[in-house]
């Protein structure tokens, strides 16, 4: 029996834009390094879905970092500091976001496929309302539009909580329930999901996991490919998610053959 929803409710970075996520990742590690402070990719990726500012402290918190940030500055990382540093970030972004907000293939003719089953379309996302005004403009001019995008700065918190799915619940005049699908790239996501009450889908090939530009998930052989996406897969189910797909691309026939 399909599985026919009211609403699908779609990440941006990673699920449906910037294949592998990477826009956000090379900021937070920009802002780290300004400050003497190195972090790795893991680290900048580990948090992501939450608020940006949030995203910020979960690393800076992290034992390696808050140590190596200890070192440095000879003291804490303190609230002031994840305020500066966020401060950075928002312009930061801005500008990678100019370049790194392409719509991921089969992703526009999915959610026109979605919307022909009945689907109200509805999107949201850790970044800003200041940053969407960039991202919405180029997704829109590839063919990607959904009917409402909630910002973390709409909220009151950001992920995990399900805030930004009941908001985008109620800007698309449905109801929270497992006939509304989230669609999620990360483990916070896939926990907002589940905390919303809705049938919960994780993304593996496109997303943060994996953490790959489309270009770098080419040059992979595909036995390597493979083994990673089986990895990841697990690590998406461990967490809750319902089903586990590589791309938005795959959601329509999922849902067909649920």
């Amino acid at each position: 029996m399909s599985l026919i929803p009211t609403a699908v409710l779609l990440d941006w970075a990673g699920t449906t834009v910037d294949h592998g996520s990477c826009g956000p990742a090379e900021v937070f590690r920009s802002i780290f390094a300004a400050r003497g402070v190195e972090i790795t990719a893991d680290e900048a990726r580990e948090p992501m879905g939450r608020a940006k500012r949030d995203h910020i402290a979960t690393v800076a918190a992290g034992p390696r970092v808050a140590a190596a940030w200890r070192e440095q500055h000879g003291s804490d990382c303190s609230d002031a500091d994840i305020d500066a540093m966020y401060a950075d970030f928002l312009p930061l972004q801005k500008q990678v976001l100019s370049r790194s907000s392409d719509v991921i293939p089969g992703v526009a003719a999915a959610v026109e496929e979605l919307r022909a089953m009945g689907a109200r379309i509805g999107s949201s996302t850790g970044y800003t309302r200041p940053l969407m005004d960039v991202v919405e403009p180029i997704a829109a001019g590839q063919g990607y539009a959904p009917d409402c995008t909630c910002t973390a700065d709409e909220v009151a918190a950001g992920r995990p909580a399900p805030l930004l799915n009941q908001l985008a619940a109620e800007r698309l005049g449905v109801s929270l329930s497992p006939q509304v699908v989230v669609v999620d790239d990360t483990l916070v996501g896939i926990e907002a999901g589940l905390r919303s009450g809705c049938t919960t889908i994780g993304v593996s090939r496109t997303g943060n996991l994996l953490g790959l530009t489309l270009a770098e998930t080419d040059a992979l052989s595909d036995d390597e490919l493979q083994a990673r996406l089986a990895a990841i897969t697990a690590t998406l189910l461990e967490a809750g998610a319902h089903h586990v797909i590589e791309s938005v691309a795959d959601l329509p026939q999922l849902l067909r053959q649920l």
